[in-house]
């Protein structure tokens, strides 16, 4: 439980003695020339399966497409028609031959006898940014009872590392990680950093980490602000990693849960039913040329700082600049360097959440779409493994594949306009007994539709299955009901495809016009959209999806019926998106138990005991802010504690917000007159600067 203010021990260091560890920038021109090792048959079968499939169902797949057109004259635009469709088809079945694989290769990834951890010691590293303080706090906190329970409170520290330059979000922050030390004291260490200068953003965040408090570590658990891990996890990844000397990051496979929007329960339960197959497929061909996700994964902190310093991209946007999706990248050098990247799919336990709705998911993708679009550049770095390049080139076309099934679309209408209008030269100059004209096999172009249809599905069908025989899913939810949530997230994932088609292809759009994604705060929990602002968000999808469906009505109705998925996704975007974020239609369904998974049929003990102490610390600070700072000595003695010493400005760069501050300070009447005047960066510097805000404290209230 939470403890009140005024049990807090003042005489706790926020952080502890430095351990530096020196993580040089990487040099992308170099080439480490290091000797990697055969990675056995199962890989080698398991690539077969995957890319072997991939590429001969597509080519079988455009070798139809190829006769549907070649049935009379072949235009210009039929042959683009092929070519999309090649493009798009391809990850199609890239997606169903990784499910084919999963299902074929079964067994847990684990080895046979483990080396002891005794003497070892992990990091469980929580990088946080404006995030709400009760909600990591308490995951922190479940994680760090169990590990006491365990007896491990020894092998395990907890360190915060946050980049929040929210002043209302910071006072809360500080309050609550005093609360989470108090409660954790004597059992598992806890550890404060707040960094002054965000650069690099969350890569910067964990580099300056590891640069200041590497060496105290062996390993380090990197978790997101909603990430949870069982004490029986923890334990499987440290002694995974201090069995195997050559494992650099070991990856586990988070199910999403504490859904309570129609959107999230949609994500957690095909995370949870189709998530595993094509997960255990990636697993089988990848081997040791693993990928990173950037939380929920055990990293060796010694390996990851020799290799993994990332450099500043040069060039022109949107490749320049601090490198945003650094997880793929780091990853990529950690194998380059000779350290082995694999993921335990097998491994239950590990958890996060999805966001709560389509809106939120939108501004989350612009970011990714960003960091994604940028490997391109690091493509070309030398002595890149082939695996860990294809990871990034499936990183970008998870959204360039959109604005290529829009071009396909599109493709089609001015086909059919085209058929519609332009004279067609039925009989040329050449001798010929039949004339010439464009024709589309539709018999073939039917049985092609139904074949592209099934390929979809198969990681859908094959992850279904798996649920009927497999007890842990088949038990708690049943046959029936699982049945009943895939035909209801299929359905939506239908309609919502499309919006996300639109959605990704303008980010696509802006991120080449060179247009920066900012660095939003992710939203975790849904507090609802305004019908005005979903309108805005939504008006040109519904602009579009009226508009096709008005010319398809008119130019070809038979076209207008095979879009007829796609159409009515954008004609009702708004409503959908609104739906998205429905609780009470959440609650339906579960109560029906359909869309549920397993932890909310039996609620593991770790999460009722994060749920409990997330609602009394929520209780505990939801008044504070900086006038409860103002107005309380014992809370200022706690914030600055965790706020630790700003750092000297350099000769000639004067730190203007505070020198501004203090100005505005000095002028101010009253305490109130002041926090008006204040701008957000003016009010941090207060919050950093202890005689700055007793100055203020001083002021009439």
């Amino acid at each position: 439980m939470a403890l009140p203010m005024d049990t807090i021990n003042l005489k706790e260091q926020a952080i502890p003695p430095e351990a530096k560890l020196d993580m040089p920038a990487q040099d992308f021109k170099k080439n480490l020339n290091v000797k990697h090792g055969w990675q056995g048959w199962r890989a080698l079968v398991a690539r077969l399966i995957t890319f072997g499939g991939a590429l001969s169902l597509t080519a079988y797949a455009t070798y139809q497409m190829v006769l549907i057109v070649s049935e009379g004259m072949v235009t210009s635009l039929q042959w683009a028609m092929v070519s999309l469709f090649a493009i798009t088809f391809f990850w199609i079945a890239l997606a169903a031959c990784a499910a084919v694989c999963g299902f074929v290769f079964s067994g847990k990834s684990q080895f046979k006898k483990r080396a002891s951890i005794s003497g070892k010691k992990t990091v469980l590293l929580m990088p946080t940014y404006n995030e709400d303080p009760s909600e990591t706090c308490a995951a922190l906190y479940s994680m760090g009872e169990n590990i006491a329970a365990e007896g491990l409170g020894d092998l395990f520290e907890i360190f915060i590392i946050s980049d929040s330059n929210n002043p209302d979000v910071w006072v809360k922050e500080t309050a609550a990680v005093q609360q989470l030390k108090n409660a954790l004291a004597g059992k598992v260490n806890v550890w404060y950093r707040r960094r002054h200068d965000n650069k690099a953003k969350k890569a910067g965040n964990v580099h300056e980490f590891v640069s200041r408090w590497g060496a105290r570590y062996d390993y380090m658990l990197v978790l997101d602000a909603d990430s949870l891990l069982s004490v029986d996890t923890l334990k499987t990844l440290m002694e995974e990693m201090a069995t195997d000397d050559n494992s650099g990051i070991i990856q586990t496979l988070p199910c999403l849960y504490r859904g309570n929007t129609l959107f999230a329960r949609l994500q957690q339960f095909a995370g949870t039913i189709y998530g595993p197959i094509v997960a255990r497929g990636v697993t089988a061909w990848q081997g040791n040329d693993g990928n990173y996700w950037g939380h929920n994964a055990i990293i060796r902190v010694k390996a990851f700082a020799d290799t993994a310093g990332l450099p500043t991209l040069g060039g022109i946007k949107p490749f320049k600049g601090d490198i945003l999706s650094h997880d793929f990248v780091e990853a990529a050098l950690m194998r380059r360097a000779g350290w082995s990247v694999r993921m335990l799919p097998e491994l239950k336990g590990s958890w996060e959440e999805s966001p709560p709705s389509l809106s939120d998911v939108a501004i989350r993708d612009r970011r990714w779409a960003q960091g994604n679009i940028q490997h391109l550049a690091v493509l070309k770095a030398k002595g890149l493994r082939w695996p860990n390049r294809f990871h990034m080139i499936t990183g970008v076309m998870g959204y360039m594949a959109s604005p290529f099934w829009l071009a396909l679309i599109l493709v089609g209408i001015v086909m059919a306009i085209q058929i519609h209008y332009v004279n067609i030269e039925y009989f040329t100059d050449e001798y010929s007994l039949f004339p010439n004209w464009p024709l589309f096999d539709s018999e073939r172009m039917l049985l092609l539709f139904m074949f592209t249809m099934g390929i979809l599905l198969v990681p859908k069908v094959l992850g279904l299955l798996r649920a009927f025989f497999h007890s842990p899913l088949r038990k708690p939810l049943g046959i029936i009901r699982l049945t009943l949530g895939a035909i209801v997230e299929m359905f939506f994932s239908i309609l919502y495809a499309p919006i996300f088609m639109l959605i990704h292809s303008k980010h696509i759009f802006d991120i080449f016009r060179g247009r920066d994604s900012g660095w939003a705060t992710q939203q975790r929990q849904y507090k609802g959209a305004p019908w005005g602002l979903l309108c805005k968000q939504h008006f040109w999808h519904t602009v579009i999806g009226v508009s096709i469906t008005a010319v398809l009505y008119y130019y070809s109705p038979m076209l207008l019926v095979w879009l007829s998925p796609t159409v009515i996704g954008l004609v009702f975007s708004i409503p959908l998106s609104a739906l998205s974020g429905s609780r009470t239609l959440a609650k339906i369904f579960r109560f029906f138990g359909i869309l549920n998974i397993p932890e909310e049929v039996k609620e593991l003990p770790i999460m009722q005991q994060r749920d409990k102490f997330s609602e009394a610390l929520q209780k505990d600070i939801e008044h504070l802010d900086i006038t409860a700072l103002l107005n309380n000595n014992n809370l200022q003695q706690t914030h600055f504690n965790m706020a630790g010493q700003a750092p000297e400005p350099k000769r000639g760069q004067p730190n203007i917000n505070k020198i501004s501050a203090e100005c505005k300070i000095n002028d101010a009447n009253l305490q109130q007159e002041a926090l008006d005047w204040f701008t957000k960066q003016e009010l941090m510097e207060v919050l950093c600067e202890p005689l700055l805000l007793k100055k203020l404290a001083l002021k009439v209230a």
